[in-house]
């Protein structure tokens, strides 16, 4: 017989998340050195995301993943995420290279790194999709109905900033942003939380707008591959990382302001 509709718990929501995909970031941290060991150890956790969703949603609350976004989307979609990506990663490099701040290096001609990123791009889908469905087509509908819809915004933003600590704290460690490697950690955690809280809303935005898992799946892959493919090749300078900081603050503030988050709240009914 199946089991009866239970009421939704974060704290059971979250505890089964960390113990399911936190070893795999923790193992990314500690194995993570050869390519292959980077994306495997990289993609199991964003998985493992939608594994214990999928455990959460089937099996203790059961309450199912109907709404969670179960739609294709239209093309001005996807054009629309591509360009948000883009603007945030290439548009600042184009910029650097034709000031004349920075040169290609020799060797690297720009079909590789279209040929690269596309290779990383699909392969990311997946992963990408496993966060997505968790923490935007599951987490974020529970807390709106539980929260005022700028706080279930904003709660679900710093969950998912939190959930990469493991990463966040290695880079701190490995960065040597200071002399002590504690004082170093607090900078790094210091220097992410708000521009990756803001990039949560960016999530949650497109997907409120677009009803579409595939669409902010799209986006997310589009975000990270479009960085890693420019990072492996042409290097990504610090002049960068401040426009991608800058950029994701601005936009994540003024949707989470100004947005049209109407899909989105009448979730509480």
């Amino acid at each position: 017989m199946r089991n009866s509709k239970k009421s939704f718990s974060l704290r059971i929501y979250l505890l089964i998340v960390v113990a399911i995909s936190w070893p795999f970031q923790i193992a990314y941290v500690l194995w993570a050195d050869t390519p292959f060991m980077r994306y495997a150890l990289s993609s199991l956790p964003m998985m493992m995301v939608a594994v214990a969703t999928y455990i959460v949603g089937r099996y203790v609350f059961c309450d199912g993943f109907s709404k969670a976004g179960w739609s294709w989307g239209k093309p001005k979609h996807y054009g629309a995420v591509f360009s948000i990506a883009m603007f945030v990663w290439v548009v600042p490099t184009i910029l650097e290279l034709v000031l004349g701040i920075r040169t290609i290096p020799r060797g690297v001609i720009v079909p590789d790194i279209l040929e690269n990123f596309l290779i990383r791009f699909i392969g990311t889908l997946i992963p990408a999709f496993g966060e997505e469905f968790g923490w935007r087509g599951y987490m974020l509908p529970h807390l709106v109905k539980r929260y005022r819809l700028r706080t279930a915004l904003l709660l679900h933003a710093l969950i998912w900033w939190a959930w990469h600590l493991p990463v966040i704290v290695d880079m701190g460690m490995t960065e040597k942003l200071a002399d002590n490697v504690g004082i170093s950690i607090a900078i790094m955690l210091a220097v992410s939380l708000i521009p990756s809280m803001m990039h949560a809303i960016v999530y949650a935005y497109i997907w409120t707008v677009t009803q579409s898992l595939a669409v902010v799946t799209v986006y997310h892959a589009a975000f990270d591959e479009i960085r890693d493919a420019l990072e492996v090749s042409i290097g990504l300078s610090p002049l960068v990382q401040i426009w991608q900081m800058l950029t994701l603050i601005i936009l994540g503030g003024l949707l989470l302001w100004k947005g049209n988050w109407q899909q989105l709240a009448v979730r509480k009914t």
